[in-house]
């Protein structure tokens, strides 16, 4: 099945849209850039973490920046690599197919890091701070992104 022009560019576009949302996903939940709207931000500023706690979160956070990092850079060579693949095949040939499932597996490598990180976060809470927690993590998955 030959593919015309369009086509190609819509694939294209989708694949780096998929892999630019995913990383937005990601530094909209754990920019520490004092956003309040941000889990990291409602983290330190609302939930008057005590020195221990800040103390073992900023170990978290750092070990996690470094793991984060080497994922998006996974998912940027992934990308890399389907868009090689696209100029090679001009349609969704086997290496476009390898290629696309390579980025969808980096991708959710990223989310799922991201989702071990916020729970090894709630972790260090008291019920207390759980339960905001918990009620921020609910109102960010669900609320409507504008």
């Amino acid at each position: 099945m030959r593919m015309g022009p369009f086509r190609i560019a819509l694939l294209i576009f989708l694949a780096l849209a998929a892999g630019f949302l995913g990383s937005l996903a990601a530094d909209k939940w754990l920019a520490r850039n004092g956003e309040s709207a941000s889990l990291h931000g409602f983290v330190h500023q609302e939930l008057r973490l005590s020195e221990t706690q800040m103390k073992n979160l900023d170990e978290m956070e750092d070990k996690f920046a470094v793991k984060r990092r080497t994922l998006e850079l996974s998912l940027r060579a992934a990308n890399g690599k389907l868009a090689t693949a696209m100029e090679e095949e001009h349609e969704f040939g086997p290496k476009v197919a390898l290629a696309v499932e390579d980025v969808h597996d980096r991708m959710g490598e990223l989310q799922k890091a991201t989702i071990s990180h916020v729970f090894e976060m709630r972790s260090l809470l008291s019920p207390n701070q759980q339960a905001a927690f918990d009620r921020h993590v609910s109102d960010a998955l669900t609320a409507d992104q504008q």
